[in-house]
Order: C-alpha cells, then structure tokens, then sequence
C-alpha cells in the first residue's frame, strides 16, 4: 500500500478501491483539513454531507492546485524544468510562487525572486551576496518593495534554483514570499536604536518569522496576508495598512500591544482596533491564533472576496476575537482604545526615513537615504554593504518608504558616508517631493500594471521640481492596477494606473486621488480626476500644487487643505476654474 493511501482514513468507495486520481485528490483534501487543525474522526458520520454541503462543488483553480499538490512540494518540477530551461505550466507558475518565484510572462519570460527579510533587517554579508547573484545571474534589476523587502528580475528558469540557493546560503528565504502566504513581516526600521521607541520589536519580528518557517499550516491561507508590528520609533510600520497590525502603547506604566485587523488599503480599508491589551510575551501566540481563525474560516471560493477585510464584512469583531480566544490558554484583556492613545509624537514628522538622527546607543547615529522609487543595481549595494562595515558595524535597514538606513555610525563617520551616498545618488536631505515619492514595479515587469509607474514617478519629480517649490512634505504614491501595492489610497497624492483615449488612441494615463493618509492622519484618498493622459498630467499635478499654495491656509498641509474642501471645489481650484 503507498504512503498516500495508507494515510487515507478510507481506501474504497462502495466497495472499489480508490483510483490514482482519487487518492491524489483525497490526499490533497485531507492534508487541507489536517492544516485547519481538524481530523477526519472529529467529524460523525451523520453530519458529514451537512459539513460537505457549503463547500464549492468545484474548488476554483487556485485550491485545486494547492490541493493536489502542497506548493512547497513542487521544487523537484523546478529543477526539471530548469533542466531543460522551460518555462513553467499555469499550475506549476501558480505553485513556485511559494518559492518566492514570479514567471513574469507576458512581459518577460522570465521569473522574479521576492525575499523575505524580517524587519527589513540585512547584514553586509548578505547584501553582498545578493548583489553578486543579481549580477550573476539576473538583469541586475533590483528593488526595494513597499514592505522593507527586496525583488530581483529577470531570472531564466535555467538559473532559478541557482538563484534560490545562493539566496539561502546567506541566511535568508524566499519561501511564503508571495500567493496566499504571510508576507514579509515589517516593522520599525529603527526598532532597537531609537530613542522614541516604547519597545523594540525585532526579536518578535525575527520570532514570528521562524515560527511561520517551520509550521505548513501557515502556507496554505485563503489569501495574501500582512503583518506589522510598531514600537513606536521615528519612522512608523505603516501597520494600519495591514491584516494584523500590532501597535505598542503604555497602559499602567507597562508595555503592551494593541491589535487592529483587517487593513487593506487597495480595498480602502485600515485595519480596526480588536479591543484588546496583549504583554509582549504574549504577542506572537496571539498573533498566531489570529492567522489560524483566518485560516479555517476565510472564504476559499471567491478569490476577490478572501482577504480578512472580507472576513469582517461579515463577522464582527467580537466574533473573531471569540473565535481566537478558543485558541488561547486564557481570555484576553479587555480595553477600550482611548482617543490618541496610538498616536506617537515622534511619528509626526514627515519624511522622517531620510537624514540623518541620534540613536538610543550613546554617540551613535544613522543615516537614511533616499532611493529613487526603490531601484538599485548590484554594485550600489556592494558599495553600500562597503560603506556599512567600514564606517557601522555592517548593519542595513530596508524601509516600507523603499528607501535603507545605515544604523551605528560615529558623529566623525557622518559627512564621509553622506557625501558617498550623494555620489551614488542617494540623497540624504530631505525632499519634500521626491522623499514621498513611491511606486510600484510598473508595466516594464508586471503583467497587471497599465502604467510605467516607475519611470513616470521619475518624470513627474524632474518636471514638478523645475516648476515649484514646496514649503512642507507631500506623499505621491503611483500604482499601476487596483491591486495597490504602492497604496495610492493612502498618498496625499494617489495616482492609480489605467488606459485612456487620447485622438482616438489608448495611451498610459492615471486617475487621480487625492488626501489619503496612514497613521494620526489617517485617511482615505478621493478621486478628484479620472483618466488623465501622462503627459497630461504633468501640467495637471503642477496646477493643483500651484492652487494648493494659493489657496491654502498658513502652514497647512496638503491633505489638511484637501479635507476642508468638497470634490467640486476642489476640481476648480485645481484645474485653476476659480
């Protein structure tokens, strides 16, 4: 009897024994129910159609293909097919996705690697490595994402498993990197150095993450899946935007956490406050249950209705904090969340991921610098591992902003790494228009993009730069489809990807939103223009700055000035209709 078999709770149907088919399947589906945490004899015999009953009489693509077969399982198809250098089939593209690997087709036929690196946290040794593999065996393209992680492109299926090793070598993973997988866990890129912050979260970030290595059940989510956690340092985690964001706050002169749920701002929506105080030793358990409540209960048949938002569209939260609590040794404790208890001064600086400031550690700074929408080549990142070790102690911090810090310098050491930096064109002033500046990968690699986000995010910084002068920060976020990656709800400028006509002939262009915001200043944007041609819109955003300034109260900022004012008003100040 095979293994697949005997691992069955039955092996014949009315007295036939089970095909090859059939116990694939049925393998599949118990595997399923294992990682939900329930057996085959937890269920009576008389309940158990009433049990199959709300299930889809025929599972949609993505859980077929999960089901057949655990994606974690598919690395022996990936070196076949990088035998013989050919790209994968659509289950098989679907699966190395729990590799980390993206088969870029139609855009390239090639893959892209995402990592996972917790916290944002790399060592020299690491980025070095990374630096030469890009080299070696990719394009040389590279990015920063939108959670503190790092993409490289452009990978043949001939040198993907290459890639990969050379990548865990290092100490680092790609595993669970995208599909319906935990994401990179993000934090504050100035958790354990900075003097504001109320607790550093690296260790819990660094614990969660191997918990989530080393547990299946956490590879097999209805849906994508975000985590963050905030101490409270200088530059915040953005952890509203998230599924789970834990906040630390002070309660009685102890540290605890608060959890909010369900953020996903491409759906407009921040996560909501659970009710709930969690000490720090506690943390990573509760989190934990709350990713296992989702597991079992989020909806695996509508893969546009399967992110926790959805969950909670029709649970309350009370529900699944009951839920979560079964999970638990111990109810939670209960608290009300009191008006600006999570609002952290430090917090409210803009921009505050470039310059440079003191660290916690006495006669210690660091250094961020700003990289144009997120891009870099291999030998930027050898210089900047360089720069780390000669001047730091080998240290480098990725941001939610796509931009890095270096951490542990000298007040002697500051002016030398400033002044490489600015010749390798990272500046280490602040901007108030090109450090907000954020994009995603655009249509250059991304076959759901509409738009050059990048390379227009670029264009839009030189011609807005030449034509006015801005007296305090502004965050444009450029996205190319709706699934946001760049969040354009939540830019003071939101500029969301689409096709329009221009003398009969579809062209790149961008709707327009306007007064989003994350944090104190929470908010989400509103679309003021619709299907603005590119080159349109350079004039476009030139003119609403422009009646912004006019019309604006002293010191007002961008989104404080949008808010006071309804669409219609807003339209004619910015298209100059006054």
């Amino acid at each position: 009897m095979s293994t697949e078999t005997s691992s069955l709770p039955f092996h014949s149907i009315e007295g036939t024994p089970l095909s090859v088919e059939q116990t694939r399947y049925l393998s599949g589906f118990f595997s399923g129910i294992a990682a939900r945490g329930l057996r085959f004899s937890d269920v009576a015999p008389s309940a158990s159609r009433e049990v199959l009953k709300d299930q889809p009489e025929e599972l949609i693509f993505e859980e077929r293909v999960k089901r057949e077969q655990h994606p974690l399982d598919a690395f022996p198809a990936l070196l076949d097919l990088a035998r013989a250098n050919k790209p994968p089939e659509k289950d098989d593209l679907f699966r190395f996705k729990w590799n980390g690997l993206f088969f870029l087709t139609p855009n390239k036929e090639a893959y892209m690697a995402r990592l996972r690196i917790p916290g944002g946290q790399i060592h020299a040794f690491q980025l070095r490595e990374i630096a030469r593999t890009a080299s070696d065996l990719t394009s040389g393209y590279i990015q920063i994402t939108t959670r503190a992680n790092l993409q490289i492109r452009l990978i043949q299926p001939k040198d993907a498993p290459e890639v990969l090793r050379r990548i865990q070598s290092v100490g680092l993973h790609t595993r669970g990197a995208g599909a319906d997988n935990i994401r990179n866990l993000t934090t504050n890129p100035t958790a354990g150095i900075d003097p504001s912050e109320l607790i550093d979260t690296l260790p819990l970030c660094h614990e969660l993450a191997q918990i989530i290595l080393n547990d299946r059940a956490f590879y097999d989510l209805p849906r994508k899946f975000n985590v963050a956690y905030d101490g409270g340092g200088l530059v915040g985690s953005v952890e509203d935007t998230n599924d789970i964001g834990a906040k630390a706050v002070l309660s009685e002169g102890k540290v605890f956490f608060r959890i909010a749920l369900g953020g996903a701002t491409g759906h407009r929506a921040f996560a909501r406050d659970l009710g709930v105080l969690v000490p720090p030793e506690e943390l990573n358990r509760v989190l934990c249950a709350l990713i296992r409540v989702f597991i079992a209960h989020g909806n695996r048949s509508d893969r546009k209705k399967a992110r926790l938002k959805h969950l909670l569209e029709s649970w309350s939260l009370d529900r699944y904090l009951e839920e979560t609590e079964k999970l638990l040794p111990a109810p939670l404790q209960r608290s009300r969340l009191e008006p600006g208890e999570l609002q952290y001064p430090g917090q409210s600086l803009p921009h505050s991921h470039v310059g440079v400031y003191p660290q916690k550690q006495a006669g210690l700074y660091y250094i961020g610098a700003q990289v144009p929408v997120g891009q870099l080549t291999p030998a930027q990142m050898l210089r900047i591992a360089e720069l780390s070790e000669i001047y730091g102690t080998g240290e480098i911090r990725l941001t939610v902003w796509q931009n890095f810090l270096i951490p542990n310098l000298s007040r002697e050491a500051i002016p030398a790494v400033c002044r490489a930096l600015k010749k390798m064109g990272f500046a280490t002033e602040q901007s108030h228009l090109r450090s907000g500046l954020v994009a995603c990968t655009g249509n250059a690699y991304c076959k759901f993009a509409q738009t050059n986000t990048k390379a227009h995010a670029l264009a839009l910084a030189e011609y807005l730069e030449k034509k006015l002068c801005l007296d305090l920060p502004l965050n444009i976020h450029l996205t190319g489809c709706p699934h946001s990656c760049a969040q354009h709800y939540m830019g003071d400028i939101g500029l969301l990807g689409t096709k329009t006509k221009v003398a009969g002939e579809s062209v790149e262009g961008y709707h327009v939103f306007v007064g989003g915001g994350f944090g104190a200043h929470q908010a989400v944007g509103r679309q003021v223009f619709t299907g603005v041609a590119f080159e349109d819109l350079k004039p476009t955003l030139e003119k609403m700055l422009l009646g912004y300034l006019r019309r604006r109260n002293p010191l007002e900022t961008f989104q404080a000035f949008t808010a006071r004012h309804d669409l219609n008003t807003l339209q004619a100040i910015f298209s100059n209709h006054e």
